[in-house]
């Protein structure tokens, strides 16, 4: 009797490790982007003139991550458009207009995505970004604008978000992960402990 107990209980223990298996293989990982990082997304200043082409450099962006773009609404903008418009900072018939102030872009498709302020005069100044989704065989610097004339940016009516760099929001959290696991893990020798008493 007490060996087929044991036996259960083994049972038991594999099928939540299984579990446990299974949960980590389901798991999905999105991100959320502030553009600039610690800069909102503005005119950039002449102490950082590449800010946009910079941080689109160091950040490897997948299907289902956001972006996340932080103005004034009063005096700024966000649009997609055509790499033909990103170039040549032609504003008319873009693909996506944004203008609230707290504008986010989901990620949905591989490839080059353009943006540029919809505020005329911006995107001359460097107010424009191309970033890169997944495995793209272009060479984005083709599309980096060089510096060109710099004005200050309006003031970050917002504050600025302290991360790092290269850093970003995780929307899922690896301890409410390692949490679910433990429980399971509890649970499971619980069960075995019930079984197992004479």
């Amino acid at each position: 009797m007490a060996n087929l107990l044991n036996h259960k209980c083994f049972l038991l223990l594999l099928v939540s490790l299984l579990l446990i298996s299974v949960q980590n293989k389901s798991k999905v990982q999105c991100y959320q982007y502030k553009i600039g990082d610690l800069d909102a997304w503005g005119i950039p200043t002449s102490a950082n003139p590449l800010v946009y082409a910079q941080w689109s450099k160091y950040h490897n962006l997948t299907i289902g991550d956001t972006l996340l773009f932080l103005y004034p609404p009063s005096q700024d903008s966000v649009i997609q458009v055509t790499k033909g418009s990103y170039k040549s900072c032609n504003l008319k018939d873009p693909i996506l207009y944004m203008n609230n102030g707290n504008s986010l872009f989901n990620i949905t498709s591989e490839g080059l995505l353009y943006f540029t302020s919809g505020e005329p005069g911006h995107c001359q100044r460097n107010q424009k970004l191309v970033i890169s989704v997944g495995n793209v065989t272009s060479n984005m610097d083709d599309d980096v604008a060089a510096p060109g004339p710099s004005s200050s940016s309006y003031p970050t009516v917002f504050g600025n978000i302290p991360v790092a760099p290269s850093a970003s929001l995780p929307l899922t959290s690896n301890s409410i992960h390692i949490a679910s696991t433990f429980h399971i893990v509890i649970i499971g020798f619980f069960m075995c402990g019930l079984f197992y008493m004479p």
